[in-house]
């Protein structure tokens, strides 16, 4: 480990206030299913509307259509109202004529995404992003999945966004993960204002309570949860929902049915409950749930105002579906 891996200070900053419930859109990038641009604007114009002032992209959904759409939803959207995520790490680069054409979706763009973890790809990944979302800042910027470059984000990703965020290009920095593990040591080693660690900390696991909340609160290091669903599994889960973007195994499907059940007795959607889960921990911040239509933001916004009794939390835990440490959800 170089030099650059030891611990550094921590310098507590005022972190952009984040709605508690935030708009994820990878759903914008064509994950599962089309959303047109007039869909996805719409969708955000009604998650505005009802109070969700943090959004999230990255130029790896749907290789740059959803910050495209989401910046073409934003045009006429005043930056003050809202707080803005991208991820860098990646940039967008044309296919080799060699390469077989591109074909994930009607239309897909012609590009793949190139590791890009220099000074230089740092800097051209979020200047790109910044491009496609019709913005001069963002408020968060996210090194995004590094988890075969752990050296690169010490050597050079870590103080390339430090110095974006001394420069004022970002507000603040951290790092976005679908694991703690990882994240936990850059935690403990590097400035960072906030993780996003997606579907570690849900209804369905809470292994996150084990490496990274924990070092999160004595480092004073904010956490957003993405993910709530984990893939859509804890907002329906039957046999064709998915579980980390592919189908949700037997056991895990069978898991999420016996929470359902105990949400049912207290006349609690899961939906409600997964994503209101989240929030008990101090550290964390906002919950991100992508919503792809502005009916699906409707119907999360009225889950997340759904009071959640503490007999729920406490069901759970008794039938061995809650780990016994993990906090009860957003205080009613």
């Amino acid at each position: 480990m170089s030099d650059s891996a030891t611990a550094s200070p921590r310098i507590t900053r005022p972190l952009p206030v984040l709605s508690q419930l935030g708009l994820g859109t990878a759903t914008f990038g064509w994950l599962y299913e089309p959303v047109s641009a007039a869909q996805a604007a719409a969708t955000v114009h009604r998650a505005l509307e009802l109070g969700i002032t943090y959004l999230d992209t990255a130029p790896a959904y749907g290789l740059g259509a959803a910050e495209s759409k989401t910046g073409a939803a934003l045009h006429d959207v005043d930056p003050g109202q809202l707080v803005v995520s991208t991820k860098v790490g990646r940039v967008l680069e044309p296919l080799p004529a060699t390469a077989a054409q591109n074909d994930a979706y009607p239309g897909a763009p012609q590009l793949h995404a190139v590791d890009a973890w220099t000074e230089d790809g740092i800097r051209r990944s979020l200047e790109d992003s910044l491009v496609r979302l019709g913005l001069d800042r963002v408020d968060i910027a996210y090194i995004h999945d590094p988890d075969n470059n752990e050296q690169d984000v010490y050597d050079t990703a870590f103080p390339a966004l430090a110095r974006l965020r001394d420069e004022g290009t970002v507000r603040a920095i951290g790092v976005g993960m679908n694991q703690s593990a990882m994240p936990t040591r850059f935690v403990e080693r590097l400035d960072l204002d906030v993780v996003l660690l997606a579907g570690r900390y849900t209804l369905l696991e809470q292994g996150a309570l084990d490496d990274l909340l924990p070092t999160c609160l004595t480092r004073g290091t904010r956490v957003v949860i993405g993910g709530p669903f984990n893939s859509g599994l804890l907002a329906s889960p039957t046999e064709s929902a998915h579980y980390d973007y592919g189908p949700a195994p037997r056991a895990l499907l069978e898991r999420a049915q016996a929470i359902r059940r105990v949400c049912a007795g207290h006349g609690v959607p899961i939906t409600a409950a997964a994503l209101q889960f989240p929030l008990g921990h101090p550290s964390v911040v906002s919950v991100l749930a992508g919503m792809r239509t502005p009916a699906e933001v409707e119907q999360n916004v009225a889950a997340f105002a759904t009071e959640v009794p503490d007999a729920l939390w406490d069901d759970l835990r008794a039938e061995g579906l809650l780990r016994p440490d993990a906090p009860p959800g957003k205080p009613v």
